[in-house]
């Protein structure tokens, strides 16, 4: 847990020199910090928005080895994530939970039958297990309410898994803390500091909370760059060349009660082909997700990426294709939210087609590692830190076998049933322990629809290194995408308890609410932008 002051206390003891600065508080970031702390290294990890602000809490959900890259001949790459997502699976459960998918195969797609049954031979054949199976026309439209039975050829099931990705990054985030490490969020670098020799050594900070004006120098024997989309602008301090190319991706979110499905579909849009995923997420239908170059003037004309109108358009009419029954238009959608790829430049014209590995530079001392997606961001952390650790002075490596979150205690608890003591035990780990002798009965109550406790609220606001309303709301506990209007109905009983925990008073509520409700219609409402 982050303890009340844990904010000024990292800045007070910036100056010292670690053994590794880390640049970015997403899921690489994440990962190389939590291993670094492990291995006893004095470690800080350092963010310019809020942890998990960028990409990392904008993904389409998936712990998976991302079977439509096998059509694009990308076989490293679905390798690679599938073991990881197996080792995630085991090693991580309540948290990174397995998911079943179908896909069902139309006249319309033009992709053969035996085609996407030998996909997923393969797919299987990489974890390696077998789960996959076909399905008939009756087997996959009972599965599926209102799903479109003209033109559907079969069905094929088959295993990846589901997560919250904001709770990942801020779980391994957290047990680096208690490993010993140092975070700071809203601390932006301004400049690359270097040595004699032109090597990079540190970084100048800016406190970017708006809560104080500070700024300091930290140095470092080693620095790693783990900012994804964003990495490089900040190799641009080096005078390096521009390396990666962003791409969006939007999704969109609907009620269970609208969009009906209790499990997941891999669908093609009729229009080009491209795969997308509907599926259950946090008690509410996830659908994405888009693939577009993402144009730079839009990070200066909003403060967070947004779907356009476009994409949602695009996302709607595959909704309709599949779910013809249904209806789906704008008026259901509860949300959107749009999330940056860093995608390595390469010469693949259509973005659905570009590589997701990741990789390793090494630059005047500065080393970056981007690319890559949430699934394989142990591979990452571990090249990453490795690749700095001789300058360091160690011998030590990181081995394959590392973990990246702690194994789950035993908790027993009178208040809660056993789904949901496994559901905050996935998501908060250790700190579980401390949470349940915190909270009165009343905090377990669920946020209906949503499984989501109040608990988790008063917790995040008490304990969880948020700065401002939109952190908690959009990051810590996900009810500004989750529910209607972002939240509004229950607005009165987040003001007490936030109110209540972090010690705001009345001004500062109004400036906290009035900002978030700004953000939120910019970037999360159904018409956002």
């Amino acid at each position: 847990m982050w303890k009340n002051g844990w904010r000024e206390e990292a800045w007070e003891n910036l100056d010292q020199e670690w053994d590794l600065l880390i640049i970015g508080g997403g899921i690489t970031g994440a990962g190389v910090f939590r291993a670094a702390a492990a291995l006893g290294l004095k470690v800080l990890l350092v963010e310019a928005r809020d942890f998990a602000f960028g990409t990392s809490s904008r993904s389409s959900k998936l712990v998976h080895g991302g079977f439509r890259y096998l059509y694009n001949r990308q076989y490293q790459v679905t390798f690679e994530s599938v073991r990881q997502r197996e080792r995630l699976l085991q090693e991580a459960p309540h948290l990174v939970t397995p998911l079943a998918f179908t896909i069902p195969n139309y006249s319309a797609y033009h992709f053969p039958s035996w085609m996407l049954r030998c996909g997923l031979d393969i797919y299987d054949l990489m974890a390696p297990k077998w789960e996959h199976q076909t399905l008939t026309i009756t087997e996959t439209a009972l599965s599926f309410p209102g799903l479109r039975t003209e033109g559907l050829l079969k069905g094929f099931r088959y295993k990846d898994a589901v997560l919250d990705d904001a709770r990942l990054v801020l779980r391994v985030i957290q047990e680096g803390v208690a490993l010993g490490g140092t975070t700071l969020n809203y601390a932006k670098v301004e400049n690359l500091l270097r040595d004699h020799s032109g090597k990079v050594c540190g970084i100048s900070l800016t406190d970017t909370s708006g809560l104080a004006a500070r700024s300091a120098e930290v140095k470092a024997k080693a620095v790693i760059n783990a900012t994804g989309p964003w990495a490089d602008e900040l190799r641009a301090g080096l005078n390096a060349p521009g390396r990666l190319r962003k791409l969006r991706g939007s999704h969109l979110i609907f009620s269970r009660e609208r969009l009906p499905i209790r499990e997941a579909l891999t669908i093609f849009h009729p229009k080009d082909r491209r795969a997308m995923f509907v599926l259950p997420w946090e008690g509410t239908t996830l659908a994405g997700t888009t693939d577009i170059d993402h144009d730079p003037a839009l990070e200066r004309s909003a403060p967070e990426p947004f779907a356009s109108r476009g994409e949602i358009d695009y996302i709607l009419e595959a909704l309709d294709f599949i779910f013809p029954q249904l209806a789906i238009g704008e008026g259901d959608i509860l949300s959107s939210f749009a999330g940056l790829r860093p995608i390595i430049s390469g010469s693949a014209d259509s973005p659905s087609k570009a590589s997701r590995a990741h990789r390793v530079w090494v630059e005047d001392g500065l080393v970056t590692i981007t690319g890559g997606k949430l699934t394989t961001f142990r591979l990452m952390a571990r090249q990453a830190l490795n690749a700095v650790l001789t300058s360091i002075g160690s011998d030590i490596r990181v081995s394959p076998k590392m973990r990246v979150v702690n194994p789950l205690e035993k908790i027993l608890s009178t208040m809660l049933g056993a789904d949901q003591l496994n559901y905050l035990n996935g998501r908060y780990g250790s700190e579980i322990t401390l949470m349940l002798g915190e909270m009165d009965k009343e905090d377990f109550k669920t946020i209906e629809p949503l499984p989501n406790l109040w608990a988790e609220l008063r917790w995040a606001a008490r304990a969880g290194g948020a700065a401002h309303l939109n952190d908690l709301l959009l990051r810590r506990v996900r009810l500004g995408m989750l529910l209607p209007e972002g939240g509004k109905a229950i607005m009165p009983r987040v003001r007490a308890i936030v109110q209540n925990e972090t010690g705001w008073d009345d001004a500062r509520w109004q400036a906290e609410e009035a900002a978030y409700w700004r953000i939120w219609k910019t970037c999360y409402s159904p018409n956002p932008g």
